[in-house]
C-alpha cells in the first residue's frame, strides 16, 4: 500500500516541486490549492503526510489549517511539514505551536524536502 501525501499550496509550481522531490517514491500524491479544499481532502483521504504552505489566500492560512489538522481525531497520526518564505524565529515558533513536525523555508531544495519527508515517515 502506498502512503498518501497531501500537498496544500496555492502555487502550482510549489506543488509540482514537491511531486518532483518525491520522485519515484511509493507515495500517492494529492493536491489542494487552498486551505479549505485541503482540509476537506485530508478528512476524506486520511493522508500520512501533509506538506502545507503557510501563506495562502482564503479563509485560513497554513497555521490555521495546521491547527485544524492537529485537532481532528481522525488525523491524529498525520505528519505536517510547513513551507514558508518567512524565516523569522517567531514564524517558526508559530509553526511549532500550530502543531507542525517540520518547518522548511522557501526556496528549499528537493533533496532537503525529500530527506525531511523520509525522516518524518520513518519515525
Amino acid at each position: 500500500m502506498k502512503l498518501k501525501v497531501l500537498v496544500i499550496d496555492d502555487h502550482a509550481q510549489t506543488r509540482q516541486l514537491v511531486k518532483w522531490a518525491l520522485g519515484d517514491a511509493p507515495f500517492e500524491i494529492y493536491e489542494a490549492s487552498h486551505g479549505e479544499a485541503g482540509l476537506k481532502m485530508a478528512a476524506h483521504l486520511h493522508p500520512q503526510l501533509v506538506v502545507l504552505d503557510v501563506v495562502m489566500p482564503g479563509q485560513r492560512d497554513g497555521y490555521e489549517v495546521c491547527k485544524a489538522l492537529r485537532t481532528d481525531a481522525a488525523l491524529e497520526g498525520v505528519k505536517i511539514i510547513l513551507l514558508s518564505s518567512n524565516d523569522r524565529p517567531e514564524d517558526r515558533e508559530r509553526g511549532w505551536e500550530a502543531g507542525a513536525h517540520a518547518y522548511l523555508t522557501k526556496p528549499f531544495t528537493q533533496a532537503t524536502l525529500r530527506a525531511e519527508i523520509v525522516r518524518l515517515l520513518s519515525a
